[in-house]
């Protein structure tokens, strides 16, 4: 857990968590990457969660995925507590629609939302799981969520330790509005073909592209597992 622990002190930091093939897919032909993990990344993958206030997902991804309210596990609270980070780890979903399947909002602990002000699904959204849940983001382009909105609306609620889980757009959108710092990527020793996409999506290049400073790259039964500081256009 000690090397992954060195966020800074102040401000929010985006991590994003990503796993992908050796030859690129960021997942397998089931089209989740739950297909692709292993047991190394999934250590890897429950020591970061242990380490968020928020772990920050696209609604495709919590879709897909069957994500539930999160719990860190028992083996690793204290560690946390010792972070000084909150008992409770959030799950924030983006979705523009504000349209999320009923297991994602009927539960004890419903997720934060992040969407848009002409949401078809605002106002049910609200009265659903409560309007301090759900946060309006608006992006440039009418209908979009604005990253940058959402992750200062994350961190004003004291969620600065920001995990994201993807999926690939919302990562690439994430990472083109200069706001990850840094990216823990798993390559899983699998050749799968297919039409799979890679960890980050969009329709442009980034631009420019964004350099990468190795932190450490570990092995373990043929996973590779690294971890990148992301030097940001602002620093």
């Amino acid at each position: 857990m000690a090397l992954f622990a060195d966020a800074p002190a102040a401000g929010v930091h985006v991590r994003a968590n990503m796993v992908s093939t050796v030859d690129g897919a960021a997942t397998g032909a089931s089209r989740v990457s739950g297909s692709i993990n292993g047991p190394a990344d999934l250590r890897v993958f429950r020591v970061l969660r242990a380490l968020a206030d928020v772990v920050l997902v696209g609604a495709g991804t919590a879709r897909a995925e069957r994500y539930p309210p999160l719990d860190v596990p028992a083996e690793l609270r204290a560690a946390r507590s010792a972070l000084g980070r909150p008992d409770a780890l959030e799950l924030a979903i983006v979705t523009a629609s504000g349209e999320l399947p009923e297991s994602l909002l009927d539960t004890d602990r419903p997720p934060l939302v992040l969407t848009t002000a002409s949401a078809p699904a605002l106002d049910g959204l609200r009265a659903r799981i409560g309007a301090d849940r759900v946060i309006v983001a608006d992006g440039a382009v009418p209908g979009s969520v604005d990253p940058r909105a959402g992750v200062a609306a994350l961190g004003e609620r004291g969620l600065r330790n920001v995990l994201s889980e993807g999926g690939p757009t919302l990562l690439a959108q994430l990472v083109d509005a200069d706001l990850v710092d840094e990216l823990c990527l798993t390559w899983s020793p699998q050749l799968v073909g297919g039409p799979a996409g890679r960890v980050t999506h969009l329709p442009t290049w980034f631009e420019p592209a964004r350099p990468l400073t190795l932190r450490h790259l570990l092995h373990a039964d043929g996973v590779l597992l690294g971890r990148w500081q992301v030097v940001r256009l602002g620093a």
